[in-house]
């Protein structure tokens, strides 16, 4: 209904397996801006998405206290 999906995929717990209720949607850029206006704050589910391209990854701070027994 919004474009063309090339891929998408759930982010899950490594854990439990369990959904952490966000996902990534790839589509060609020309697609892609549309979607997100015409999806981001639409309800789902009794739920508002929230809808916005993904930003790289932070480096996080390096935990230098050695390993943990």
């Amino acid at each position: 209904e919004f474009g063309t999906v090339e891929s998408a995929s759930v982010i899950k717990d490594k854990f439990t397996g369990r959904s952490r209720g966000f996902g990534f949607v790839e589509m060609p850029d020309s697609e892609g801006g549309a979607a997100i206006e015409a999806t981001n704050g639409r309800s789902l589910a009794g739920r508002n998405l929230v809808v916005n391209e993904a930003r790289p990854r932070e480096p996080r701070p390096r935990n230098d206290r050695g390993p943990r027994y």
